[in-house]
């Protein structure tokens, strides 16, 4: 029988009801035979209301400020993944199953120092491993850890599902299951374009492309984490009828697998198109060409923790002087302009210009290494329905476009017809 790790996010364990649901799922595969730990996040909402409690406790008690200490932050907000785990711990116990609820300290999940938004650098799962092979179900609170300084550390939001995959990597799970409100990874946003197909499967890349470029389905952390572990995991949702669902040992269970390129038969040319919105423009006119004038421009950019993307450069015809475009999140916009200013005289820029509320979409598919002129079709197919292209950055296996937003779902609808996604199996 396999080792598995289930996790559940906030959404499917919301309340009472559905964590007696999340319980029917853990005890199908604890009957079945399989060895199971389980992942909890908060209960939906409860992480947000911590959050506003340690915001607003300052300004209660007269600080005049809205300072805090992280590591009370993170004492607090990990709370909610301890209810959660205790409350799905008794469920199953009710129902006749031998399951132990785990915080992340006492496990322990080991974290590096960086409190709200720590990594995990050691697992060590001897005890766990030994409890389920007694056939014990380990509910472990998700998102948590313990820092080198012995305090609680959290992981960032949506860090459950990175508990999860670096979880099933220290118990060597045969695979990680991520039960979501959703039924799988879909080409596109369903919202969006309704024809969106459920892929059967999808390489680490290609999700971890998908992630990051905007997809929700899964954490971009955790994409990581299974790709260089080689995590197979699997996307399914959480309200599928426990009791209609077979696992036993040759069952596929219905979602999305991730896994390496090389499980996958059938290759797609392209698998998926992602798009995120509130992304900003930046551009810097008649700047200096000369060396060292990029890190001029980007140096204090990242000092100050400002995400940068896409870039665009365009040398004048003499080369003493280019234009350099760049996106950064919306929510990161005011402190570019900030910094950028502030640098201005070292920079050497004459002008510049800013433009918010533009959308990235991007298309992707690790087919794209073999077949040439990908890109060309979607540009092509963009001008006919008369979309302008502000900006182009390509790599290996995707390729995105900056676009004025009005534009974001006939552009979705566009690309993905044009590359067959609504016919995908």
């Amino acid at each position: 029988m396999a080792r598995i790790v289930l996790k559940f996010g906030g959404t499917s364990v919301a309340d009472l009801e559905r964590i007696h649901n999340v319980a029917k799922h853990v005890k199908r595969e604890h009957d079945a035979g399989h060895q199971v730990a389980v992942v909890v996040s908060a209960m939906a909402g409860k992480t947000n209301e911590l959050v506003n409690w340690v915001q607003t406790m300052p300004k209660v008690a007269g600080s005049g400020g809205s300072f805090f200490d992280a590591r009370e932050y993170d004492s607090i907000v990990a709370s909610g993944e301890q209810v959660t785990s205790g409350l799905l711990a008794i469920a199953l116990q009710s129902m006749g199953v031998d399951a132990r609820s785990w915080l992340g300290w006492q496990i322990p999940v080991k974290t590096n120092n960086a409190h709200g938004a720590a990594r995990i650098e050691d697992i060590d799962g001897t005890e766990i491993i030994k409890r389920m092979g007694n056939g014990q179900v380990a509910v472990v609170a998700g998102f948590q850890g313990i820092g080198p300084d012995k305090r609680i550390s959290t992981l960032g939001r949506g860090g459950s599902d990175t508990s999860a995959v670096a979880l099933a990597a220290a118990l060597h799970a045969d695979r990680c299951d991520i039960y979501t409100d959703v039924d799988g990874v879909y080409t596109t946003d369903p919202r969006i374009e309704p024809k969106a197909c459920r892929l059967d499967r999808i390489s680490f890349e290609e999700m971890l492309e998908m992630a990051s470029l905007g997809a929700k389905v899964l954490q971009v952390r955790s994409v990581e984490l299974a790709m260089v572990h080689g995590v197979k995991t699997f996307v399914r949702s959480s309200f599928d009828n426990p009791e209609e669902i077979d696992s036993s040992p040759d069952a596929r269970p219905v979602g999305t697998l991730i896994c390496d390129e090389d499980d996958i038969v059938e290759k797609q040319v392209v698998t998926g198109i992602a798009y995120a919105r509130d992304e900003s423009q930046i551009s810097l006119r008649r700047v200096p060409d000369k060396p060292g004038v990029s890190a001029s421009i980007f140096g204090p950019l990242a000092e100050e923790y400002v995400n940068v993307d896409m870039i665009v450069q365009s040398v004048s015809e003499d080369g003493s002087r280019t234009d350099m475009t760049f996106t950064v999140p919306d929510a990161d916009l005011a402190k570019a302009i900030k910094v950028l200013e502030a640098n201005r005289e070292k920079i050497g820029y004459e002008i510049m210009q800013s433009d918010k509320g533009l959308v990235k979409v991007s298309v992707i598919g690790i087919g794209m290494r073999s077949h040439a002129g990908v890109a060309a079709t979607a540009f092509n197919a963009l001008a006919e329905k008369g979309i302008n292209i502000r900006a182009i950055t390509t790599s290996e296996i995707k390729f995105s476009v900056l676009l004025d937003s009005e534009y974001t779902e006939l552009a979705v609808r566009t690309l993905h017809s044009v590359y067959g996604l609504d016919k995908v199996a």
